[in-house]
């Protein structure tokens, strides 16, 4: 056998080894973490649900839809994704993440005590916690942002601030375990903020 078809047969080997050249392992930094993402039954906002929920899924995690309804919810843009679970039948023990998504039709959660319930578990489990756009809301009006730095759309930054809440002019805010996020336009820094929390 010549010496270019031994070093051929090297190279063949280093490829099947490593899967090829310039490819990082397919590592699933978030197996075994489970995740519940609240939406609304009707207009949540879809960027903020399914760009955080591809990040999340795309690292591994499991990730469970719960809302106020079975079957099919649908976003503000039309998108329309399987719910899971009820809202009501969420135990926050059995997950490492809690994230309330945005959108007009979160409004439905601002005074749900079964939301409320969920918000005050995350924290007194020591789960991270998320929220993006309006539902930062519901947070604060579960009694669980008192002193602690977020963000949120501009027209609930009022409630925040009346929550105690400590307003911080940035797309995504990172307080130990609490994300939040101003909006659909950083669902992404969103997304990648929670990845980060639960690794």
């Amino acid at each position: 056998m010549k010496l270019w078809q031994l070093g051929l047969m090297g190279v063949s080997v280093l490829m099947v080894a490593g899967g090829g050249f310039g490819k990082e392992p397919d590592v699933k930094i978030l197996a075994g973490k489970k995740v519940v993402m609240i939406i609304a039954y009707r207009d949540f906002r879809d960027e903020e649900f399914f760009t955080p929920y591809s990040a999340l899924t795309e690292a591994g995690a499991e990730v469970v839809v719960a809302s106020s309804h079975e079957g099919k919810a649908r976003g503000m843009l039309g998108k329309v994704v399987d719910v899971n679970r009820l809202v009501g039948d969420v135990a926050v023990t059995n997950f490492d993440a809690v994230v309330f998504i945005g959108g007009s039709g979160a409004q439905e959660y601002f005074n749900n005590p079964i939301a409320h319930r969920l918000a005050q578990d995350a924290v007194f489990y020591k789960k991270v916690l998320g929220a993006i756009c309006i539902a930062p809301e519901t947070l604060a009006n579960a009694g669980v942002l008192k002193g602690k730095k977020v963000t949120g759309f501009a027209s609930i930054k009022p409630a925040l601030g009346k929550a105690g809440a400590l307003l911080q002019n940035q797309p995504v805010v990172c307080d130990g375990s609490l994300i939040t996020a101003d909006g659909p336009q950083s669902a992404s820094g969103f997304g990648a903020a929670v990845v980060e929390a639960l690794k």
